[in-house]
Parts: structure tokens; C-alpha cells; sequence
């Protein structure tokens, strides 16, 4: 029976991945028996050191605290602020704010993957993408993208990381072309499509299914020829999941540190916050988006991916600021 490993986050004890958490503490699950605990010294040397291993992040991010990734949609029908980029203009002015604002990185997508979400093609996608190109300068960006040509554009303009929602399942040409790139790649988790994956999703454990499932991709992506220590793993919170499922897999979130690489937590203004604390429209959810990226802080991600990023700047300053101070 196979287990897995999730490490009860602490001020004491085994450095996680390398960052500013510990953990004295393990979970060790399987599907048939539940859970049972034991001390970090018990674990079998593999499961340690991916446990406890420094992870490779592109250069110039933050080590002692998570990453702030600001989500800037280049697309008419983004589930919370698509339309307002409607000009060269409005485009300079918000990448030049979110610099301000303290984004450690921008993630350009210009394909909306909502809920029910139609495909966009090739051409639209570029012509929505290659106006906003020469704005990104020398700051460090990412591309949300599915698309082999997009991601080539974007690595051609300076990307440092290839952000794929379908882990380089849409585009059979995505992981060759990728082999030969030297940047960082996140492979999402998602069930179905964006136009199907909310109907009806289903797992046996939603927690323990991710995990394998990322475990799978990451073991395809290798074999394709791209490096290990080039990949960064998303659960893909809202993408082919229920309510309880989110829930699922966000309490049990350090648990893919056993994957031994980054992890990039998009939850910021999600439909779970409504689901859990009532109804509200995606921009009046700072609250709960605040709260999610705190309690990814606490599970030791590496990566936020935000919408709200002066507000997660000051609200993760707090949390390192008290942190210390314990």
C-alpha cells in the first residue's frame, strides 16, 4: 500500500523545502488505513530529503517568504477582471502599477480558462499577448498559456516561467519544444477542460488523487527531456473540483512537499471563498483570497498567485514580521 507523507508545518525542527518553516511532525496516509503520525526522524531518508531539500526557483525570488505572482489578464472574459486592459495605455499603466505595487513576478495570460470558458485560438491569443510584450522590459513575467507557439513567443520576449493550466497535455508539440528552453514550467492539476471541468467533477480522494496525478505528469515531463528541478506544481484550486475538493486539498496542502519541487497556490478570488463564506462577487473577495494566500504561507508554498498583490505584500510582511518575532 502505498503512503504519503504530509508534514505538520512548526517553528522547530527539519527545515521544509528549504524555506522558513519546520516540522517536527509527519502525517503518514494511505487510501485503506487513514492517517497515523510520527517524528520527522522516523522518515525513510527519500521521503526526507524531498521533504527537506531547497527548491530551485527562477532567479531574483524571494527565498524567505512566498513569492507574490500578480495575475494580469490580457482577456475580455477573465472570471474576475477581464475587459479592462482596452488599450496600449491602460496595458503600460497596469504592468508599471503591479511592478510598484510590489509583484515579484506577472503572469501575462490572454486566454481566459474560467469555468465554461470557450477556446481561444492561435492567432487571437498572440494578437492579445504581442502588444503587451515590449511593456514587460527587464521585470520578471511569466506566460499562462496552453499553447506550444505562445509559450515560444514568450520565452523569446523573456519569460522565466511557462505557466500551463493542462500540465503540457493540450499541445502535443508543448514539452518538446520546452526540452530545449532553460525556464521553469508549472504543470497544473485540473480534471477535464475549462469548458467541462466544473460539471460534475469526482474523485476517490481528492487529496491523495492529486497528488498521484501531479506525481504522473511530473514523471511524463521528465521522460519528455525536460530537467526535474525546472518544474513547479499547482492543485489547480477551482479546476475540475467541488467545493469539498478545494477544501480537501487546501487542508492538506504541505502534504506536496513529497513531491520534492515549488509549489504555486492560485486561490486569490476563487469561488470557494463565496461558497464558504457566502455569497460575493470575485472583486469583493479580498478578504477570503487574503486568507487562503496566509494559510498557503503557513503550509510553506513558495508561490502566491494573486490578483490583490499590494494587499498580499502587506498582509505576507505581517506574517514575517511575526514570525520572527516568535
Amino acid at each position: 500500500m502505498k503512503s504519503y507523507y504530509r508534514p505538520l508545518p512548526s517553528d522547530v525542527g527539519l527545515p521544509l523545502a528549504g524555506g522558513p518553516l519546520c516540522f517536527a511532525e509527519v502525517d503518514v496516509l494511505d487510501r485503506a488505513s487513514g492517517v497515523r503520525r510520527i517524528s520527522a526522524g522516523e522518515l525513510p531518508d527519500d521521503v526526507r530529503h524531498a521533504l527537506t531539500a531547497p527548491r530551485r526557483l527562477p532567479a531574483g525570488l524571494p527565498q524567505g517568504r512566498p513569492a507574490v505572482m500578480g495575475i494580469l489578464n490580457l482577456t475580455p472574459d477573465s472570471f474576475s477582471d477581464g475587459g479592462r486592459l482596452g488599450d496600449d495605455a491602460a496595458m503600460a499603466a497596469a504592468v508599471a502599477k503591479m511592478a510598484t505595487d510590489g509583484a515579484d513576478i506577472i503572469d501575462l495570460g490572454a486566454e481566459s480558462t474560467r469555468p465554461g470558458a470557450a477556446a481561444v485560438d492561435l492567432t487571437q491569443e498572440r494578437a492579445r499577448l504581442v502588444p503587451v510584450l515590449p511593456l514587460m522590459g527587464s521585470r520578471r513575467w511569466s506566460i499562462d498559456t496552453r499553447k506550444a507557439a505562445i509559450m515560444g513567443d514568450a520565452l523569446a520576449a523573456g519569460a522565466a516561467i511557462v505557466n500551463d493550466v493542462s500540465a503540457l497535455t493540450f499541445d502535443a508539440g508543448a514539452a518538446a519544444m520546452l526540452a530545449g528552453q532553460d525556464c521553469h514550467i508549472v504543470l497544473m492539476h485540473h480534471q477535464g477542460t475549462p469548458e467541462t471541468m466544473q460539471v460534475a467533477p469526482r474523485y476517490d480522494d481528492a487529496l491523495l488523487d492529486c497528488y498521484d496525478w501531479l506525481e504522473g505528469r511530473i514523471a511524463a515531463v521528465v521522460a519528455a527531456g525536460i530537467a526535474r528541478d525546472r518544474l513547479i506544481i499547482d492543485p489547480g484550486i477551482g479546476f475540475g473540483k467541488a467545493l469539498a475538493h478545494n477544501v480537501a486539498i487546501l487542508r492538506g496542502l504541505p502534504l506536496l512537499h513529497g513531491l520534492g519541487l515549488p509549489i504555486l497556490l492560485g486561490a486569490s478570488r476563487k469561488a470557494l471563498i463565496s461558497g464558504l463564506a457566502g455569497p460575493a462577487a470575485p472583486g469583493d473577495r479580498l478578504g477570503g483570497s487574503l486568507a487562503l494566500a496566509l494559510h498557503g504561507a503557513d503550509c510553506g508554498v513558495q508561490i502566491l498567485r494573486v490578483h490583490d498583490v499590494p494587499e498580499t505584500r502587506q498582509a505576507l510582511a505581517l506574517w514575517s514580521a511575526l514570525r520572527a518575532g516568535g
